[in-house]
């Protein structure tokens, strides 16, 4: 029997503004959700500052080990947004002015006070790539290969996001079935273990909390299998039941 292929994305949250923590970084979660139902894993992050070399070091060491690249944050119009030029640098190829990025912004700033020098940076690209739609505020994306730039601002991220809804290769989208129960998660490790080695295809994540004073924990069972993974998670809670403990469907 051939394994299906998994696909795989990595994401290159790019910022100074991130990593001091005075802004918190909100398309992790959207970029991960986004790509289950693409079929496409969410494998790694990284978070680097506003520095080329550090950039460069990750697009390269990414992209090489996933199916996509995605980037987030320093495509602006400011001194700082250097991540074109960056990732122009990694693949080894020149940044040209893209005219249909030209031809956008300049509709887009027409009635705004018109296009600058600076607004004008937001039509860079590294040549040879074509452009995501933004349809929030004017400046696009930029795809090249199996790279994906996109902007650092959630609202707009998602748009860009929603524009390439459909246009990647994928695999089956992941089903996950939450769990939950009031028990502590050593109590419970066996089951956990042995229940996931007995259902092929199935991956369990056990996610401790403390709340009203008691210990418990969420399980999640995800697959690619939707029936697989109900009768991986229907078996942690008759083993849970079995060791005297009640279970709650969707978590506690």
């Amino acid at each position: 029997m051939t394994q299906e292929k998994i696909w795989t994305a990595a994401l290159v949250v790019i910022g100074d503004e991130i990593l001091s923590g005075r802004t918190q970084d909100k398309n992790v979660a959207q970029i991960a959700a986004w790509l289950n139902v693409q079929g496409i894993r969410l494998a790694e992050v990284r978070v680097v500052a506003d520095d080329q070399e550090a950039i460069i070091e990750a697009v390269n060491i990414l992209r090489a080990r996933n199916d996509y690249l995605f980037t987030t944050g320093g495509i602006g119009p400011t001194h700082d947004d250097i991540t074109v030029d960056a990732i122009a640098a990694a693949l080894g190829v020149g940044v040209v002015h893209h005219p249909d990025a030209v031809a956008i912004l300049t509709r887009y700033y027409e009635t705004r006070g018109g296009v600058t020098e600076a607004r004008l940076r937001m039509a860079r690209v590294p040549d040879g790539a074509d452009l995501i739609p933004n349809k929030m505020s004017g400046a696009p994306g930029i795809r090249l290969g199996n790279i994906f730039v996109m902007a650092g601002v959630p609202h707009i991220t998602a748009g860009m996001l929603d524009a390439l809804t459909g246009t990647l290769q994928g695999g089956k989208p992941v089903v996950s079935i939450t769990l939950g129960a009031w028990v502590a998660e050593s109590e419970v490790s066996d089951l956990l273990r042995s229940t996931e080695k007995a259902h092929d295809g199935c991956a369990i994540g056990s996610y401790p909390f403390f709340r009203e004073g008691r210990v418990g924990a969420n399980f999640v069972t995800r697959s690619t299998d939707a029936d697989a993974a109900q009768a991986c998670s229907t078996a942690i809670a008759t083993g849970l039941a079995a060791l005297g403990y009640e279970s709650t469907p969707g978590g506690i």
